[in-house]
């Protein structure tokens, strides 16, 4: 017979905690593959030395275990101090807030007065068939992205929104990001994704903002220059032909 106390269930709690904050680690530094392979790795030495007990090849996998750790704090040393830090602010337990704490009308009020403005620019691209690509930060950061474009760190407002991407701006080919409700950057440089799937009609625009949504949690906006249509990318599906109102719901909604 089986005990299963309290202990064992906090035990699984934590450990789907670590494995879940891993994860978005990985996420966020693009290497969700070897976070994956790791995994994989642990999985196939656990049946080796405690299902099928075989000494030999669990010894081998004990040594193989010691030294990848060593590795991966050698390789991701920079990574895993930004997680301890992390851990170690009022952020590390955010996400249990977020649980406890209910959403009211004014943090609601709060996200449609910030959205608004990013529809209404989507819109008026949209009627002048200007090409948009708009990719805003969720829970995962979008740094690395950041980075590669030009740093502006200015308040959201649908004038210069659309100013950004009028066909003559120099900034106006790539991607705005916005994080923290503030514009952080443009002309960014975002993945391309490689789903077969995709319509051949679509650009490098939409193929753009769905690699975005399969790496991290951003919602991105895309604004067709051939079709003036607006779409949305996000957890990896593309919404396409969506009217302001349904853009705005999906901007509001987790």
């Amino acid at each position: 017979m089986i005990n299963f106390g309290i202990k064992d269930l906090i035990d699984i709690l934590l450990v789907a905690f670590f494995l879940y904050e891993t994860y978005l680690l990985m996420r966020k530094t693009g290497t969700t593959t070897i976070f994956l392979g790791v995994l994989s790795f642990i999985a196939i030495w656990i049946l080796v030395s405690q299902v099928f007990e075989m000494r030999l090849m669990g010894a081998i996998f004990d040594k193989f275990i010691s030294v990848g750790f060593i590795l991966l704090v050698v390789v991701f040393q920079k990574e895993i101090r930004e997680f301890l830090q992390a851990l170690g602010s009022n952020k590390g337990l955010g996400f249990i807030k977020n649980l406890l704490k209910p959403k009211n009308k004014n943090d609601i009020d709060e996200n449609i007065s910030y959205i608004m403005p990013i529809v209404l620019a989507a819109m008026d691209l949209a009627k002048r068939k200007e090409g948009a690509l708009i990719a805003i930060q969720q829970t995962i950061p979008l740094d690395r992205f950041v980075e590669t474009g030009e740093i502006l760190n200015a308040n959201i407002s649908s004038r210069l929104i659309e100013n950004i991407f009028f066909k003559n701006s120099p900034l106006h080919d790539g991607a705005m990001i916005i994080g923290g409700k503030r514009i952080k950057a443009a002309a960014c440089i975002l993945p391309v994704s490689q789903n077969q799937d995709i319509p051949k009609e679509l650009g490098l625009r939409h193929r753009s903002a769905l690699g975005l949504s399969q790496e991290t949690d951003a919602k991105t906006i895309i604004v067709s220059e051939e079709t003036g249509k607006i779409s949305l990318a996000h957890q990896g599906k593309l919404f396409l032909n969506i009217s302001a109102e349904e853009l705005q719901n999906k901007l509001v909604s987790d």
